[in-house]
Formats: structure tokens, C-alpha cells, sequence
């Protein structure tokens, strides 16, 4: 009777390939540890790899332009890996990067989360999740706009201007109020800015619609930049302190997923 194949023969090329691809990435995690080009003694010190297999392994990598020779025998990455993360930087997409977690909060607290981004002096709503159990009827659609001054998101954007770009804001539009609560004075205006850049978060009292309070946090992208606010809307008599930290938690989850690291 012909012997049988043993299954560990069967899977040997698929182990030795899964074996190549962790040598190239402890490589790669030894390259970016360094600022400056590094020897490949270093190199396999670092990796723990035999120095003529680092070797070998970082030819094949400077061939796919994965990590570039900067002299003989000293290596740093390559522009392969800032070409292809240009690529998946540019098709990150802060909606979808937000909707589980936006769903994952409003479950929490049952209202209303938004997302917003800033559209010259309007933030536009581009997401939400909300439900009939949140008591509260959404008055913006997405899709719907809103003045700056007059959200809990549009003031994290302002918060984040130079102050002369906040007075050309001021000027533009004249900070026109929609009901009593409106902040209309550029001074009043200021302060609270100062108290959103404190905080690390902003608060709408009432001032875009009566009778719905809100809170926001802000969602960077991976070079720190504000890309795009958190929020949730409530009742005035019903938003809740208490939603506040899962708020930040979960705009700090988005912001990772976005690329951003916290200092």
C-alpha cells in the first residue's frame, strides 16, 4: 500500500510564506524605530534575525522599493509604504469609519448622536442615529446646515481658528441669533470658545433650537486635524452629565480609526 502524504508536507510552503511575510514586518518595525538609516547589524540585532537572512530579506524589500539602500549596508523604509498610505489615507471615510460606534453610543444613552463636519461658516449633518424612543424629533435632517456659532460642533471648529479668523467669522455673518438664547456678541463668543478649547469639548444650550441642549466632541484625523464633530441632541430637561464621558470615549475610538494618536 503507497504511504500517505503526511498533512504537515501539504502545509510547508504555506508556513515558510507566513514565515517570510513576519520576518519583512519585524524588519519593517525595526526600520521605523529609527530616524535615520540603520545597519543591517543593527538591524538583525534588533529583529533578531540571522544577519544573512535580514540580509537577504531586505534586498528583496529594497527591489519592491519597501525600504530604500541609503548607503551600502545601511537601510531606512521606502517610499512604497508613504505611497500606499497616502492610498488608504485617502479612502478612509470619516461616516463609515463612525457609524458603529455612533450606534454603539446612541444604544447607550438612547438619543440622538450626530455627525457633523464644518462646510465654510455651516456645519453639515452627514450622519445620525437616533430612534422614536429618543422623545425628541429631529428637526435637521442630514444633509441640513447650521451656523457655527450656534451648535456645540460648529463652536469645536471655531474653537480651533485663529482669533482673527474668528472675527472675520463674527463680520460675515453677524452673528444673527435664533431665539433668545443665541450667543450674538463677539466678546460672549469668545469666552465660550475659550472654555471649549479648556474643556476639550462644546455644549449648545438651547442655542440653535428651543427646548434641545447638546454636547460635542471633536474626531481628528491622523495628522491631529479637526475633521468632523460628535454629538449628542436632547431634550433640555433630559441631556444627562453622565452621557459626557462615553461621548469623548467613543469620538476618541473614531479618531483612531481615523489614524490619529494621542500625544
Amino acid at each position: 500500500m503507497p504511504k500517505m502524504k503526511s498533512s504537515s508536507s501539504d502545509n510547508t510552503p504555506a508556513k515558510t510564506s507566513i514565515q517570510v511575510i513576519e520576518r519583512m514586518m519585524s524588519l519593517l518595525d525595526a526600520l521605523a524605530r529609527y530616524p535615520d538609516p540603520v545597519s543591517l547589524k543593527e538591524l538583525s540585532k534588533v529583529s533578531g534575525l540571522h544577519p544573512s537572512t535580514a540580509h537577504r530579506i531586505l534586498n528583496d524589500m529594497v527591489l519592491m522599493r519597501f525600504v530604500d539602500r541609503s548607503e551600502p549596508g545601511t537601510y531606512r523604509l521606502g517610499m512604497r509604504l508613504l505611497e500606499l498610505g497616502n492610498i488608504v489615507k485617502s479612502r478612509l471615510n470619516v461616516r463609515e469609519a463612525a457609524i458603529d460606534a455612533m450606534r454603539s453610543l446612541h444604544r447607550q444613552t438612547h438619543q440622538t448622536v450626530n455627525l457633523s463636519v464644518r462646510q465654510g461658516d455651516e456645519i453639515v449633518y452627514i450622519d445620525r442615529a437616533f430612534s422614536e424612543r429618543s422623545g425628541m424629533q429631529v428637526v435637521r435632517a442630514i444633509g441640513g446646515r447650521a451656523p457655527l456659532h450656534l451648535t456645540s460642533t460648529g463652536k469645536l471648529f471655531l474653537s480651533v481658528d485663529e482669533p482673527k479668523a474668528i472675527r472675520a467669522y463674527a463680520t460675515r455673518t453677524g452673528l444673527a441669533g435664533h431665539n433668545r438664547n443665541s450667543i450674538t456678541d463677539l466678546n460672549k463668543l469668545e469666552q465660550e470658545l475659550q472654555h471649549v478649547r479648556l474643556l476639550g469639548y462644546a455644549r449648545d444650550n438651547e442655542e440653535l433650537e428651543l427646548g434641545v441642549r447638546c454636547m460635542a466632541a471633536g474626531i481628528m484625523d491622523d495628522s491631529g486635524k479637526l475633521i468632523a464633530g460628535l454629538s449628542i441632541s436632547a431634550p433640555a430637561d433630559r441631556l444627562m452629565e453622565d452621557w459626557l464621558e462615553p461621548l469623548i470615549t467613543t469620538a476618541n475610538q473614531i479618531s483612531a480609526t481615523m489614524g490619529y494618536e494621542a500625544a
